[in-house]
């Protein structure tokens, strides 16, 4: 089976997504980067991000999707959400987006698990990005979500000494314009 053992992972930029590669290779699985973030607020944003994300995937020699940057589909979710805390429901409908299209593309490509690298961040809450991400997955009873916490054992650390070591861009916000207040 061409597909056995694959695994889509949605990555939220090359710093996130550098640990959480190599992980899933160690466990077994055979990466598909999947760079998908109508989040981020310019065109420009999401460049410095997906070379990034690039080089972390030539690092790791996996393969890498990214999608066309559509901002408008991250307005349309956050209508009327704009002036919620950073964590609130803006948060939650934005990881929502971006795991509904992983998983989108991981049903297309004949993937039957996907997760997310959003989860090595300490500012991002696990438990509620596993619930998204399983919620999505029972919708769909051909696909699993693999909830793992990438910031075990140290997941974080090791994935910031990678992305120094590779010397790619590092933001400082998580992505959408409202979360630079």
């Amino acid at each position: 089976m061409q597909n056995e053992n694959k695994i889509l992972i949605h990555a939220c930029c090359g710093i996130c997504s550098g640990y959480p590669i190599g992980l899933l290779k160690e466990m077994g699985y055979r990466p598909v980067v999947y760079f998908c973030n109508p989040n981020l607020d310019t065109k420009d944003e999401y460049d410095r991000r997906l070379n990034a994300q690039k080089t972390v995937c030539k690092y790791h020699n996996v393969e890498l999707i990214a999608e066309e940057y559509n901002h408008q589909d991250f307005l349309d979710i956050a209508k009327g959400l704009e002036a919620e805390p950073e964590k609130g429901k803006r948060c939650d409908k934005c990881i929502e987006l971006r795991l509904r299209q992983a998983a989108g593309k991981a049903k297309e490509l004949g993937i039957k698990i996907f997760t997310t690298s959003l989860v090595i961040s300490p500012h991002k809450n696990f438990a509620k990005i596993s619930e998204i991400g399983n919620n999505i997955a029972q919708e769909d009873l051909s696909l699993e979500y693999l909830s793992l916490d990438f910031k075990k054992k140290d997941g974080f650390l090791k994935t910031n000494k990678l992305s120094k070591e590779l010397n790619i861009y590092r933001q400082n916000y998580c992505g959408c314009e409202f979360s630079k207040r």
